[in-house]
């Protein structure tokens, strides 16, 4: 029995043109157009949000260089001329340099403390099993959910009784305490993603646990630190409740109860290029802290899932 063979197509010759099969393109899919619409659709959303957040932001920002007259007349106008004025008139009379040195004094202070206390505390809840492990951490997060409202009248008692009324180390205190649970419950989770092996080699080569957890765990927990600390910051930095219970102290007001007095203190009268001027000074170092370590916050929250 003979097998017929195919032969073989023969070299298409130089200058002649090759036939193409035409092949059928799908047309796109009821999928297709419905991811379509939705990637329209949530642009759409993140672009009328973006532009709500930076309306605002921009106006106060233009308004604090206008005088009082501009404010009222042609709001939505820009500045016939920049009132620099202004800003040097919040800076000296209102008092504004010395509610924003009290303030990073308070913050800067309670910042350092709330990352060292909440970064040990999550370490070792993270890192270690022993009797109770649960119990405090679930201690930690129900801090979370306890309105701090509820604890003023209480806390403004313990606070005089220890001597730390109108003071700045008391508010510094409060504050950390405040913070605490947020952060261990954030730094909790983020240490339980860090590698062992590398906490295992350095026992091994004879580290003790602090030196482990200070020259190794922390810095490769930096994203996550940072992340905390913007959170934190933010809270902090804006606190208005706190301090006017615990800091009633002329000289020693922080920021937003400096804002509230250079609102109130003309009356009718009201020096409005003034507080927006104050305004922003207060604005500004939150928005420079968040644009500076916009990327590390973002590498923060994502390392537990890309883990």
């Amino acid at each position: 029995m003979k097998t017929t063979e195919t032969p073989a197509p023969l070299p298409a010759e130089p200058g002649a043109s090759v036939s193409k099969v035409d092949v059928p393109v799908p047309r796109p899919g009821r999928r297709e157009r419905e991811g379509t619409v939705l990637n329209v659709f949530s642009h759409g959303v993140l672009v009328i949000w973006a532009i709500m957040v930076v309306m605002p932001l921009a106006w106060a920002v233009m308004t604090s260089f206008k005088d009082d007259g501009s404010i009222f007349g042609s709001p939505w106008a820009l500045p016939d001329r920049l009132h620099f004025e202004n800003w040097a008139r919040a800076w000296t009379d209102a008092n504004m340099s010395d509610y924003f040195l009290n303030t990073v004094l308070v913050v800067g202070g309670s910042l350092v403390g709330t990352l060292v206390l909440g970064s040990m505390a999550a370490y070792v809840l993270a890192r270690f099993d022993f009797p109770g492990n649960r119990f405090i951490y679930y201690l930690f997060i129900g801090g979370m959910s306890f309105p701090i409202m509820l604890a003023l009248v209480p806390l403004f008692y313990v606070v005089n009784n220890m001597g730390l009324l109108n003071t700045i180390h008391g508010l510094i205190l409060v504050y950390i305490a405040y913070s605490l649970p947020f952060t261990v419950f954030f730094l909790t989770a983020f240490f339980r993603t860090l590698p062992t092996s590398v906490a295992e080699a350095a026992f091994v080569d004879g580290a003790s646990h602090t030196r482990t957890f200070f020259q190794i765990m922390l810095p490769m927990a930096k994203p996550g630190l940072i992340s905390v600390g913007i959170f934190n910051f933010l809270g902090q930095w804006n606190q208005y409740m706190l301090p006017t219970v615990l800091n009633t102290d002329p000289d020693k007001k922080v920021l937003t109860q400096g804002l509230v007095q250079l609102a109130v203190s003309q009356g009718y009268k009201g020096d409005w290029s003034g507080l927006f001027a104050g305004l922003v000074m207060a604005m500004l170092p939150v928005l420079g802290a968040y644009v500076v370590f916009q990327r590390q916050v973002v590498q923060g929250l994502t390392a537990g899932a890309l883990k």
